[in-house]
């Protein structure tokens, strides 16, 4: 079992239902796989930096998880498969992560901030 750092960008006209839905059909396929999830954040609909396929924002979700790399890689087919995923990205880390990301830090300090 190896440590994963995962951030995958969900289609912006998925309500927030469904994204809660896609995420957690991710999360149970994690774990039916003998898979770990030691963080999850959903960091909401956030600005593109640059327009991928004439969108300009997407939903942002992180998942730190603990899986074996046979399962990683049927993970990104499914990303690779799944309309709603514009984009992935896959770490692979030395250890798990389980704080608070430094972008939901920020966040958090902005609303206590208000």
């Amino acid at each position: 079992m190896r440590h994963y750092e995962i951030i995958f960008m969900i289609h912006p006209d998925q309500t927030s239902e469904q994204v809660l839905k896609i995420v957690n059909n991710y999360k149970e396929f994690i774990k039916k796989n003998h898979g770990l999830v030691h963080r999850l954040e959903d960091w909401g609909r956030r600005q593109l930096s640059y327009k991928i396929n004439k969108l300009q924002k997407a939903y942002y979700i992180l998942l730190n998880v603990e899986l074996s790399p046979k399962i990683i890689i049927i993970l990104k087919d499914k990303f690779r498969f799944d309309n709603v995923v514009i984009r992935n990205l896959i770490l692979q880390l030395k250890n798990k992560v389980v704080t608070m990301s430094p972008v939901l830090k920020l966040k958090d300090e902005k609303n206590k901030s208000l």
